[in-house]
């Protein structure tokens, strides 16, 4: 058994604790709030940016653009149909 350097929960800016448990399996139906645990678990630390892409097939560019718009607009803007009001 190998000890990780990961830690194994975090605590978001709004109190939530955020656990490796609460990520959705690699087969989900991305949406807003699905996509919003990912960005966070990786800015959090629970999983590599790397580990992430990996296991739910993401491009880098995909996961850049949820990144950049929870930083810009908040959550709303990481819902499919909203998608063209906030892309630049």
């Amino acid at each position: 058994m190998t000890k990780k350097d990961r830690p194994l929960t975090a605590t978001l800016p709004n109190g939530t604790i955020l656990t490796v448990a609460d990520l959705p399996p690699p087969s989900t139906r991305w949406v807003a709030s699905r996509k919003e645990i990912v960005v966070n678990a990786v800015a959090y630390d629970l999983i590599s940016r790397e580990e992430a892409l990996r296991r739910y097939g993401l491009s880098e560019e995909e996961f850049e653009s949820w990144c950049r718009a929870l930083i810009d607009h908040g959550p709303t803007a990481l819902k499919v149909t909203l998608l063209q009001r906030y892309r630049k």
